[in-house]
């Protein structure tokens, strides 16, 4: 049974829905490469294989939906819901285990299929709940529409805000709580044909969703800071994150020592052995530039010449 065509209300909460999974799951993607990439480093084979397993389980999503046959919007909450929690958990997730557990790379592509699975589960179950309203050529239009420009929000919004001002936890976490509050607005609008029973089920699953995602969201920052300790030998004096880079400065007994996503860039234990040796060439070819300079400025001429040089410059 596909159920009654669904009412205007519910079409539009629906194409808010294309839109907000289009953005999220993008986002998840990024943060999980973004994190891999962190971790592991070597961003080019991270980004292309979180890529690649992403688009992957969402074709595997998208042929799973032929199975779904009843309750179609039943469904297409359930698996929003759990979008927003395996998606939106998958940033702290990933941090975690990374510190505490050696499973790092399987629980990686593992929660990266999931979201993708279930992102690639959710269009067509939308489409086939629309399709009633609209011609199918007009409905996909606007869907894939919707798709595309839900993508180019999420690229944009991650290096010049969400990433700066949120950091990579509390990115995965807000999106969560988005594709949660989108799954409990969908049960709000559902029609009389659907059981009083079902309909209070998914609101409370909702709930249950938006409130475990909002209170780890509120905790994010001491959750952060206290895997990050582990992830370092020495304590964390200061910790700050750009558009570009996520930085770490730790201290202990004098040593003093900055990373760069995650990687070492100098301690002052021998930082000398390799700026010296970036500084010791240029200052001797100073040096030798200027013996060669004070020489040809001997004569009188010459030095009124050197002496207008140099106030030039």
């Amino acid at each position: 049974m596909r159920g009654a065509a669904p009412t205007p209300s519910l079409s539009g909460v629906l194409y808010v829905s294309v839109l907000a999974i289009a953005t999220s799951g993008l986002v998840y993607e990024l943060c999980a490469g973004a994190l891999a990439t962190y971790l592991l480093g070597n961003s080019v084979t991270q980004f292309s294989l979180v890529i690649g397993a992403y688009l992957s389980a969402m074709g595997v999503g998208s042929y799973l939906s032929r199975y779904v046959e009843r309750d179609l919007l039943a469904r297409f909450v359930e698996i929003e819901l759990a979008v927003a929690l395996v998606g939106g958990m998958s940033a702290p997730l990933l941090f975690a285990l990374f510190a505490w557990s050696p499973a790092f790379r399987a629980l990686l592509y593992g929660l990266v299929g999931l979201v993708g699975i279930g992102v690639g589960l959710e269009l067509p179950l939308l489409i086939r709940i629309l399709e009633r309203e609209s011609a199918l050529k007009d409905l996909v239009a606007r869907v894939m529409f919707l798709d595309y420009i839900g993508a180019l929000i999420a690229s944009v919004l991650f290096p010049a805000v969400l990433v700066p001002r949120l950091g990579l936890l509390r990115t995965t976490l807000a999106f969560g709580l988005i594709n949660a509050l989108v799954g409990l607005a969908s049960t709000a609008v559902f029609g009389a044909d659907t059981p009083a029973r079902t309909r209070l089920r998914l609101r409370a699953m909702g709930i249950a969703a938006v409130c475990l995602l909002a209170g780890a969201f509120a905790g994010a920052r001491a959750w952060e800071h206290r895997i990050e300790a582990d992830l370092f030998a020495d304590p964390v004096v200061l910790r700050a994150v750009s558009p570009y880079q996520h930085l770490a400065v730790t201290s202990r007994e004098g040593d003093t020592r900055l990373f760069i996503d995650g990687q070492l860039q100098f301690s002052t234990v021998d930082e000398h052995r390799y700026h010296e040796a970036l500084v010791h060439p240029a200052m001797a070819s100073a040096a030798a530039t200027g013996s060669r300079c004070a020489r040809s400025c001997a004569g009188p001429r010459s030095r009124r010449w050197c002496s207008s040089t140099s106030t030039r410059r």
